[in-house]
């Protein structure tokens, strides 16, 4: 009797230990199951557009998302949610930007493999798809529309690739005319309802930038706001009567708030002012609310202040989920937000304010996938080797423990200047899924922190800022599930930089490096920005340094310290990037072979600064698994 209740005990084990292994495995998902949860563009997460995404009858709403393996333009019906394609396009993505204001045509913008050279598009029901912006060479983008609906703006640099220029089209013929020709490296801000007035800024350094208006009758220009010292401005918004202009200024701050400037007597009044940067603001359609985004320690809200009732809106159960936009219809009762709780991609959410109701519009995520088992990163802070405080994003793999040490990678984000977002990232969730625990690092130098904390690293790139991902293994080894011997270090662009830097510069102190289109070459790469980056040529030599002291510029570029390079590699590369060049990840990945050490080398063929199509992410990030699963998990 005692061997029969025994053997039933151990099969009883046994079956426990198939299932709860059953359901352990089920948690790790495929790249498929990954890549299969359709994504916004990212774009509309981290800029706002001034074109109307609600249809004119305010009955469906405009958004591009990657669920045909590239972005595509759809409509979604708001009552029952029903989603329509737009553009079907298989190669190029095409990012829808407006509905007009009297029809369903719509204007979106697309670029081919990468390159950046956006094209304007209309797809018009009766002609087809018309390329609006015809040339080559050329980069466009929608800007506005009027007031009436009768046109809208576009800028292009195709007079001049350096600086855009700012035409008006007709709505109902498309003819155009040029109404600002820009001479002077001017960026274009805002226009007034009436089209007679232009709002440009002037960057002199990424902390310092001039307003000027530009009146369009009389061709004359007027300096605005004049400050002394650096102060970072740019103007929001035109008022309805153009006789003040809200902008975004840094002044006596270390961080972006929201003032109204009075254009006739010069006072500037102060509207909001939180302890965070403001990313953005404008006014509803109808002009009844104002609504502004702000960076809150690297997680995106959005405010929506009542004009009429002098308060902000309640928004209700999205307290816990990170905002990234919001649209509101044409007659300001309807808003649509962009909204993620940071273990699923965004999704739509539709508001009623006249009927206080809410409701989901999409579900973008895998629904083979439970929520449960992707990652929610964290905000966490250490103190570096100079005891300056830095913050990143953490997140953590579920079979982490201090019985089950994990894999590490540290995440450099690109820039310079950028920063790590709390926020879902595929590439991320991924990694983390198959137990490899990630640390977005947002080092000195980062933004979103202040404006102190970003000069950090000015003109000391790969010194102080590298130091800090050093730094940070400390930290991670102190939350006791990182194993100390088995920590790496991944970027794009900057981030790849910082990653060549590490293992050049720093060769003992990462396992391995995954360099995602990083600048191996500064002296080349400052020689060879894209044309319409003129305006900012003075900014970036104020940040990185004088284009023309080869001297410095060779000595912080690794391609020229490569044989010091001694840990595994991987590097993927887009072959149409226009800001680091092919030739980047040519040089180092040739350099670094020499060294007989095991570098890897992706290159995507139809693929610009960045991984559009599905298929390419795929191979894309089965590449870092495996490269890290051989050099790093084991």
């Amino acid at each position: 009797m005692g061997d029969y209740i025994m053997k039933k005990i151990i099969q009883a084990l046994l079956l426990s230990t198939i299932f709860l292994s059953c359901s352990a495995s089920k948690k790790t998902y495929t790249i498929d199951e990954i890549l299969s949860s359709a994504q916004i563009d990212p774009m509309s997460k981290y800029i706002h557009s001034n074109g109307n995404i609600f249809s004119f009858d305010n009955s469906s709403i405009i958004v591009s998302i990657n669920k045909t393996g590239v972005y595509n333009a759809f409509s979604i019906n708001i009552s029952d949610g029903i989603m329509k394609s737009i553009t079907e396009n298989d190669k190029n993505a095409a990012y829808v930007k407006t509905y007009f204001p009297n029809d369903n045509r719509v204007i979106y913008q697309s670029d081919i493999g990468g390159n950046e050279l956006d094209h304007v598009y209309v797809k018009d029901n009766k002609k087809g798809v018309i390329d609006l912006t015809p040339g080559n060479n050329l980069k466009a983008s929608f800007f506005d529309w009027s007031e009436d609906g009768s046109s809208f703006y576009i800028t292009s640099n195709s007079r001049d690739s350096r600086y855009f220029d700012l035409y008006r089209y007709s709505s109902s013929d498309y003819e155009r005319k040029m109404i600002f020709k820009n001479d002077r490296g001017y960026n274009i801000d805002a226009i007034s309802n009436d089209g007679s007035l232009i709002a440009l800024s002037k960057t002199n350094s990424r902390y310092d930038s001039d307003i000027f208006i530009y009146n369009v009758i009389s061709g004359e220009y007027e300096s605005i706001n004049e400050t002394r010292g650096d102060v970072s401005q740019s103007v929001q918004y035109f008022s309805n009567d153009s006789k003040r202009l809200c902008l975004l200024t840094d002044q006596n701050s270390e961080f972006q708030y929201l003032v109204e400037y009075n254009i006739e007597n010069g006072n500037l009044e102060t509207i909001y002012k939180p302890d965070w940067d403001i990313k953005y603001s404008f006014l509803s359609p109808n002009k009844n609310y104002r609504v502004v985004a702000i960076n809150k320690d690297s997680k995106r809200t959005i405010k929506i202040f009542d004009l009429n009732k002098n308060k902000f809106l309640e928004l209700p159960e999205l307290d816990d989920f990170i905002l990234w936009g919001a649209h509101f219809s044409r007659d300001d009762k309807q808003i649509i937000f962009y909204a993620e709780t940071g273990r699923s991609p965004v999704d739509i959410y539709h508001f009623d304010l006249d009927r206080k109701s809410q409701r989901r519009l999409t579900w973008n995520l895998n629904s083979s996938i439970k929520e449960k088992d992707l990652v929610k990163g964290e905000v966490v802070r250490f103190n570096s080797f100079d005891d300056v405080e830095i913050p990143g994003i953490l997140y953590r793999p579920q079979n982490a423990s201090n019985g089950t040490k994990v894999p590490a990678m540290i995440w450099v984000h690109g820039g310079p200047g950028g920063q790590s977002m709390l926020g879902y990232r595929d590439d991320i969730q991924f990694l983390v899924n198959h137990g490899y625990a990630i640390f977005a690092i947002n080092n000195r130098g980062s933004g979103g922190y202040g404006k102190t904390f970003q000069m950090m690293d000015d003109q000391k790139h790969g010194k102080g800022d590298l130091d800090d991902c050093i730094a940070s293994k400390q930290m991670l080894i102190e939350t006791g599930y990182i194993d100390p011997s088995r920590i790496g270090i991944i970027g794009g662009s900057y981030g790849g930089f910082m990653v060549l830097a590490a293992l050049a510069f720093r060769p003992q102190e990462f396992k391995v490096g995954v360099d995602i289109f990083g600048v191996s070459n500064w002296v080349r790469t400052l020689q060879s920005i894209p044309p319409w980056w003129e305006s900012a040529r003075k900014s970036l030599e104020i940040e990185l340094g004088d284009f023309s002291d080869t001297e410095y510029l060779k000595s912080i570029s690794p391609l020229f310290h490569a044989d010091k390079i001694q840990k595994p590699l991987l590097v993927l590369q887009g072959a149409n990037d226009p800001r680091v060049l092919k030739i980047e990840s040519d040089e180092i990945v040739e350099a670094v072979r020499k060294n007989n050490v095991p570098v890897g080398y992706v290159v995507f063929d139809d693929e610009g600064h960045g991984f559009e199509k599905l298929k390419n992410k795929k191979k894309g990030y089965l590449s870092i698994l495996s490269f890290l699963d051989e050099h790093l998990s084991n």
